[in-house]
């Protein structure tokens, strides 16, 4: 195939595509937040209705993601990617046109199977398109650019939100979408994985499926319903049921959707156990801040919606130099560095409370946390996807992209309950405010874990493997031995 360069226009054209297209999934999951209370107040929706607006598209997004590598690697990334975007387009159009909150819920899980379909399309266009020596740079700058959806985002959102209808936070995907399909066809070299395998792994889906849907209900449940409730009960133990399961099934498949035999391979499951932590913690920042920000600080949707944007400015201008530098000493400082400094910036945040104020409450916490996220983001893909070997780059970024969206997820339908909302209702200011509290201190531990576990497991170096044989749904033949680690 066609292999391009950072520097040259092919290149630039391909990042605009990738870009565009998981550009799309930011956006959403800014506006979306945002648009919370809104939604709230027009659909007379209670918490666990909020929670599903969330949560409905991250469940179909993680349960589906790993199918949606393994399709790009079997049938084409950039065929793919292009049909993920306009399903994304169709259901956000569905999204904004809703009638009411079951529907409204019912679309969202409909995104989430174009936006499982587009985003490890993104990330494997990128890995398969560029020159060795440029991946690294790509991928920094996707992580930057496609902040800008994160910077615009709440912007245009909070602005719609405000003075318009917060529906038009979903309308406003569909042209986006066209123009990210109109670059992809145009410009985007196909590749795929000629060693593909032909079945598809409807056992594992299945399970996996069920497990995250069970586990999501359970815990969401559970704050309402309390923890002796049949339905709270009976939902937890088909999750952990069907886990269980998942993980059998995977073991003995002779084409898995998620290739165990790739955890063998230690950057790749360090990277991935950072990934959980990190990004569990930002599920449950990304959900309340701006939540707490309108319902207890009293901010209007505009004003809270920007509160965060030197979070993404910070990201857009500096992930690209952090891929460059995890690419020149490592990944392992900046892995553990970039945690650390996410949770101190957690910590200021959960300061925030009534009659807070942007500058003294808000700014400080909001820029230690872009400058931590630019160090965490771009090394940690990177070491994901290098650290195994390249014609595995698809199923390598649906596994990464699972675990942040099944972490994300599981930290949405879990922390209110963890810091104690109960029955209470998160348009409340009386009831946020100490969830809010608790909530932000939690994700601060989790993000120190995450660093920890960077620090004892992450290499210095990471060199990917040579081409090996292994028992997954992008090979063909099953496995003889998985190839050696990367030395530490």
């Amino acid at each position: 195939m066609i292999m391009v360069r950072y520097a040259e226009a092919a290149g630039r054209w391909v990042l605009l595509a990738t870009v565009l297209g998981s550009g799309l999934t930011f956006l959403d999951a800014t506006v979306v937040n945002i648009a919370l209370p809104r939604i709230g107040e027009e659909f007379g929706a209670g918490a666990a209705a909020l929670q599903w607006t969330v949560n409905g598209y991250t469940l179909s997004l993680a349960a589906l993601i790993l199918l949606g590598g393994s399709l790009g690697d079997r049938f084409g990334r950039r065929r793919v990617f292009v049909v993920g975007v306009a399903w994304f387009a169709a259901a956000s159009l569905l999204c904004g046109l809703a009638p009411n909150v079951q529907t409204l819920i019912a679309a969202r899980v409909l995104q989430g199977v174009g936006g499982a379909l587009l985003t490890p399309g993104s990330l494997a266009i990128l890995e398969a398109s560029f020159e060795s020596d440029d991946r690294a740079r790509a991928i920094g700058a996707w992580s930057g650019l496609a902040g800008v959806a994160g910077a615009v985002g709440p912007f245009l959102g909070g602005w719609l939100v405000e003075v318009a209808t917060w529906r038009l936070v979903f309308l406003i995907n569909v042209p986006l979408a066209a123009l990210a399909v109109h670059v992809a066809l145009r410009h985007v070299p196909e590749s795929s994985n000629p060693a593909a395998a032909r079945g598809f792994d409807a056992g594992g889906l299945l399970t996996g499926a069920a497990g995250l849907a069970g586990l999501t209900y359970g815990f969401t449940a559970w704050a309402a319903d309390g923890p002796g409730s049949p339905a709270v009960l009976t939902a937890l133990a088909v999750g952990a049921a069907s886990i269980a399961a998942f993980i059998a099934i995977e073991h003995r498949s002779s084409h898995p959707m998620l290739p165990l035999d790739l955890f063998r391979i230690r950057p790749f499951t360090a990277a991935n156990l950072v990934t959980f932590a990190v990004y569990a913690a930002l599920g449950g920042v990304f959900f309340l801040v701006v939540l707490n920000l309108q319902v207890v600080s009293g901010f209007s949707p505009l004003t809270a919606g920007t509160a965060l944007l030197p979070v993404t400015a910070l990201m857009l201008a500096l992930s690209a130099r952090a891929g460059a530098l995890g690419q020149r000493i490592g990944p392992r400082i900046p892995m553990t560095a970039g945690p650390l400094v996410c949770a101190v910036a957690l910590l200021l945040l959960s300061r925030i409370g009534a009659g807070a104020g942007y500058l003294a409450d808000v700014l400080p916490g909001a820029v230690l946390l872009g400058l931590g996220l630019s160090l965490t983001v771009a090394p940690l893909t990177a070491t994901a996807l290098g650290s195994v070997p390249e014609r595995h780059a698809g199923i390598a970024s649906g596994v990464n992209n699972a675990v942040a969206r099944a972490a994300g997820l599981l930290a949405v339908a879990i922390l209110p309950l963890a810091a104690g909302i109960g029955a209470g209702s998160l348009t409340d200011a009386g009831d946020l405010a100490p969830v809010y509290r608790d909530a932000m201190r939690i994700c601060a531990g989790l993000l120190v874990a995450g660093a920890a576990a960077a620090a004892l497991w992450v290499p210095r170096r990471v060199t990917r493997p040579e081409p090996i044989p292994v028992h997954c749904g992008v090979t063909g033949p099953p496995p003889r031995r998985l190839a050696e680690q990367s030395p530490r």
